[in-house]
């Protein structure tokens, strides 16, 4: 046990002060001794630092849980003790009788005078009599509390800064603490882990706010497995996580324009890539090209001229527990979503069209519920126009199929699927899409996705970045949020990613979608979106304005019930593979430049 009576006065008779001797071995409490101490009125010099303790005086009428999270979690070096000693409950109803005998004969004194009633008064002799009763029918304990605050800095202008820092936050709860002024030394003992009291400064707490004191709030999300997310805020600890670990793997990020939403998640691709976790991209900016180029990934990139096509008519494989009828009715229902959304509203009368003439496209090749259709050739878009043409009541609908057929979109929707897949990332581009096409084309990438997924069951995460694209169409987004339901069963989660807020949360199928995550992350959000941002998910004011304030790749981070305040650190190589900054990436490419150059 280390001698820690340097800590003591020297006024104090009592004690008496070891010498430490200036040669030979040394005991252990002469290595943990300080070189020296030097006591003042209101603070300590301990050898290199300064301390200075305070003790709570004055608590408000109600302490909330929590109140105390700001000090336990301060970036700031603080030692807290809390003292608590019972009170005996007869000796506390004896006493709390006398009192309230003054209170109410101070109010019978006021009321015989005729003065002014007083609220203050006839408050203090009701919280009387609810703790009496309280204390009686032994729902509440008394006990005397001591709480003590000890602060330590480098230099005196800093103890001045971190003591206003503290004294803010607690006053801000009109809770109100005071210097040991001349009992320093008294106070340093104090917040020593020894147990003991040597201040004796307490206040009379019942049950009810000693509770609030515990546990103390600084929450962590780090696990054994997982990969690295970002920086706890709160304590400086690591938010390590592993998305598979909850009741399902999906994830909901959202932020403004520049938050640090595609860094992230170029960030978790590259450590999921290190997990052995297979990743698959839907890149509406073509964003995860340089990544998928650097991993040594595929980048598929669908365009009108693009050399890569995708058949929306492609059949996934069989597997032992599904049907062929199965797989080719669950095949036409996704068809009839993207016609959906590449033709606009359709009457019921055009549906049923639609549906018959989907069905008939695909038994021109000899598709039906009943062949094994593994080694058959799947039709084209262009067969199911030359079914409408055929049906009646289908020239119309023939006719608006035609710039996806033969006309200007031709080459995007009616070519054979003639992409490889198979690799450990897989990055869609849909950049070069003129904007109309693109919900069409993030439908038809995640139906191929999808038939993919259902294949092969594989431990996988999909990126659906911009997802307001598909939002802002009732097929596509019955189509995403059928996937973030389903996805679970294959292995998979979904990462849903946005920047317009607004407009996703109001979809109807939007908050289905942040519910069926079970984790979620918000960065830096815009004034007018935090309002809605605060109702989905039930933040604070503090959260908010947190949320306000943030810098980029700062946020909150939710795992379940746990969430924390996060920020989002990347080495200097994973950030020189994942960053989106464009005079980052123009000192990248100038540097490749002299690099090629010089191996000429």
């Amino acid at each position: 046990m280390p001698d820690f009576s340097l800590f003591q006065s020297k006024k104090d008779e009592n004690i008496n002060i070891p010498k430490v001797s200036q040669t030979g071995s040394q005991t252990i409490s002469e290595i943990l001794t300080p070189p020296a101490l030097e006591i003042e009125s209101n603070y300590l010099r301990l050898g290199d630092l300064y301390v200075k303790t305070f003790c709570i005086i004055s608590y408000p009428r109600y302490l909330t849980t929590g109140w105390f999270s700001p000090i336990i979690n301060i970036d700031q070096t603080v030692d807290v003790s809390i003292f608590v000693e019972p009170i005996d409950t007869a000796v506390a109803l004896k006493k709390l009788r006398r009192k309230v005998a003054q209170v109410e004969a101070q109010l019978m004194e006021k009321e015989e005078k005729g003065t002014v009633r007083d609220p203050v008064l006839e408050t203090a002799y009701l919280d009387l009599e609810n703790l009496r009763d309280a204390l009686q029918q032994a729902r509440e304990k008394l006990f005397e509390v001591g709480v003590y605050i000890c602060i330590y800095t480098s230099n005196l202008k800093e103890l001045e800064i971190l003591e206003q820092k503290v004294i803010n936050f607690l006053e801000g709860k009109m809770i109100y603490i005071k210097p040991a002024l001349f009992q320093q030394d008294k106070g340093l003992e104090s917040c020593l882990p020894l147990n003991i009291d040597r201040l004796g400064v307490h206040s009379t707490l019942n049950s009810s706010p000693v509770a609030t004191f515990f546990p103390f709030i600084s929450l962590d999300l780090t696990s054994d497995e997982g990969i690295l997310y970002g920086i706890n805020r709160h304590n400086n600890s690591l938010v390590i996580f592993d998305r598979f670990s909850l009741e399902n793997g999906n994830m909901v990020i959202f932020a403004k324009a520049g938050g640090g939403k595609s860094y992230f998640s170029k960030l978790e691709i590259l450590r999921s890539l290190m997990m052995g976790i297979d990743v698959i991209v839907i890149d509406p900016e073509k964003e995860y090209a340089h990544l998928a180029e650097v991993v040594g990934g595929s980048f598929i990139n669908i365009s009108l001229t693009s050399e890569h096509h995708i058949n929306p008519f492609d059949l996934p494989p069989s597997r032992p527990d599904e049907s062929s009828a199965e797989i080719l009715k669950s095949n036409i229902l996704n068809l009839m979503g993207l016609l959906k959304v590449m033709l606009g509203d359709l009457t019921s009368e055009e549906v049923g069209i639609l549906d018959r003439a989907l069905a008939e496209t695909y038994a021109s090749r000899d598709i039906t519920p009943d062949s094994d259709f593994s080694k058959l050739i799947p039709p084209l878009m262009e067969d199911l126009q030359a079914v409408l043409e055929s049906m009646e009541g289908g020239a119309s609908l023939a006719d608006r199929l035609y710039k996806f057929t033969r006309g200007t979109f031709a080459g995007f929707l009616n070519q054979p699927t003639n992409i490889d897949i198979d690799n450990r990332l897989v990055v869609f581009g849909i950049r070069d899409l003129e904007d109309e096409l693109r919900p069409v084309a993030m439908y038809m990438v995640l139906n191929f996705i999808w038939n993919l997924i259902r294949s092969q069951l594989k431990k996988r995460i999909l990126v659906v970045d911009e997802a307001w694209w598909m939002m802002k169409y009732p097929a596509g987004a019955d189509f995403l949020f059928g996937l973030v339901k389903r996805c679970r069963k294959y292995f998979m989660g979904v990462t849903t990613i946005t920047q317009d807020v607004e407009d996703f949360i109001r979809s109807p199928q939007g908050k289905p979608i942040i519910t069926n995550s079970a984790l979620q992350l918000l960065l830096k959000q815009s004034p007018a979106s935090i309002d809605g941002i605060g109702e989905t998910f039930n933040l604070t004011e503090a959260e908010k304005q947190l949320l306000l304030e943030a810098n980029v790749g700062e946020g909150i981070f939710f795992a379940g019930a746990k969430h924390v305040a996060i920020k989002i650190i990347a080495s200097y190589t994973e950030d020189q593979i994942v960053t989106t900054n464009p005079s980052q990436l123009l000192e990248i490419e100038k540097a490749k430049k002299i690099f090629d150059d010089s191996l000429k």
